[in-house]
C-alpha cells in the first residue's frame, strides 16, 4: 500500500446522533478532512435530522449488533457520548439509567479494551436531585472521574442550548412553537429562574475546539462548561419571544405551575477553560432567538 493511500483521519464513535446536539455535531465532524465518524443508533431511530450525511459515515444500530464488534471492526480514537435521555414523557426511570450511565460505561470498558484514547461526555448543568435525568448524568460523571488514569476523560457541562429544528419538548422550542401557533395561553412557572441561553452554533463550536484539544492530552479528568456567561430570566426569555413575532395574542400566564422541587434559581456557566481553547460565542440571545425564529418561520412557510 502506498503511503497516499494511508488513512490519517482520528475516529470519533458518536453515540446520539440523531438527536438535536449529535446531529449538528456530526454535520460539522463531517465538514472536517481529519476526522472519520462512526454513529451508533437504533434500528427504528428517527434519521430525519442525518439523512443526508448516513453516506458518509459508518453506522451500526445497537439492537442488531454486539457493542463490542464496532471496537473490533474499526480503530476508534475517540468517543463522543451525546445520546440521552432526558426521561420526559413518563418515561421507565430504568430506560434514563441504561442511556445515561450502563451504555457510556459500556463503551468506557470496552474502548479500553480496544485501544480507544479518551471518551468526552455531555453533562448537564442540573442539580442532581431535580430528576431522574439529571442524577443520572451526575452519577455517570463520578464514574467518568474513576477512569481518569486509564482514559482522556472529558466531561462537558452544557446550559440550555437552543436553535432551530430542536425538539418541541425542550423550553425555548417549546415557547417559539407555541407562540408561532398562537394560542390563548402558556402556562409557565413566575419565570424568575435565571439562566444562561446558548445559541447551538456556538454550542458546536465548543465541542468542536474541544475534540481537537483533547487529541493533545494525557490521561486525567477535564471539565468544560459551555454557555453565554449571560443570564436572563425564563420570563424575560418568553416576553422576548412574544416580542420578535409581535404576537399580543398568546397570554404568557407567569405563575400558573409551580417551581419544580430543588428547582435551581440562577445557573450560569463559567467559560474560563473553554476561552483557553479560543471560543467565544459569537451569538447574543436576541440574535440567536431571531436566526431560530426566522428558520422556523421557514420551515412553516415551506410546509404550507
Amino acid at each position: 500500500m502506498s503511503l497516499a493511500n494511508i488513512d490519517t483521519r482520528k475516529t470519533i464513535l458518536l453515540t446520539g446522533a440523531t438527536g438535536y446536539l449529535g446531529s449538528n455535531l456530526l454535520q460539522a465532524l463531517l465538514a472536517r478532512s481529519d476526522y472519520r465518524v462512526i454513529v451508533l443508533k437504533r434500528s427504528f431511530s428517527n434519521t430525519f435530522r442525518i439523512s443526508n450525511c448516513l453516506d458518509y459515515v459508518t453506522a451500526y444500530n445497537l439492537d442488531e449488533v454486539e457493542l463490542e464488534s464496532v471496537f473490533r471492526d474499526n480503530q476508534v480514537d475517540l468517543i463522543l457520548h451525546c445520546a440521552t435521555d432526558y426521561g420526559r414523557k413518563n418515561v421507565n426511570p430504568l430506560q434514563v439509567v441504561e442511556a445515561n450511565l450502563i451504555l457510556p460505561l459500556k463503551l468506557m470498558e470496552i474502548g479500553i479494551k480496544y485501544g480507544v484514547k479518551g471518551f468526552i461526555n455531555t453533562d448537564t448543568i442540573l442539580d442532581k436531585r431535580i430528576n431522574h435525568y439529571s442524577l443520572s448524568k451526575k452519577q455517570f460523571k463520578d464514574w467518568l472521574i474513576s477512569y481518569r488514569n486509564e482514559l482522556i476523560c472529558i466531561n462537558v457541562v452544557s446550559e440550555h442550548f437552543y436553535g432551530p429544528g430542536d425538539d418541541k419538548t425542550k423550553f425555548v422550542s417549546f415557547v417559539i412553537d407555541s407562540y408561532l401557533r398562537r394560542v390563548a395561553k402558556i402556562e409557565l412557572t413566575l419565570g424568575e429562574q435565571k439562566r444562561d441561553f446558548i445559541y447551538i452554533d456556538d454550542m458546536v463550536d465548543a465541542f468542536i475546539k474541544i475534540i481537537d484539544y483533547a487529541f493533545t492530552l494525557s490521561n486525567g479528568f477535564y471539565e468544560f462548561q459551555t454557555g453565554s456567561e449571560q443570564v436572563t430570566t425564563v420570563k424575560d426569555l418568553v416576553q422576548m419571544i412574544g416580542t420578535i413575532l409581535d404576537n399580543k395574542i398568546t397570554y404568557p400566564d407567569f405563575g400558573a405551575l409551580p417551581y419544580r422541587e430543588n428547582e435551581v434559581m440562577e445557573c450560569v456557566a463559567d467559560t474560563t477553560e473553554l476561552k483557553k481553547l479560543g471560543w467565544q460565542p459569537q451569538n447574543s440571545l436576541l440574535a440567536g432567538l431571531q436566526k431560530t425564529i426566522k428558520q422556523e418561520l421557514n420551515n412553516l412557510t415551506e410546509q404550507l
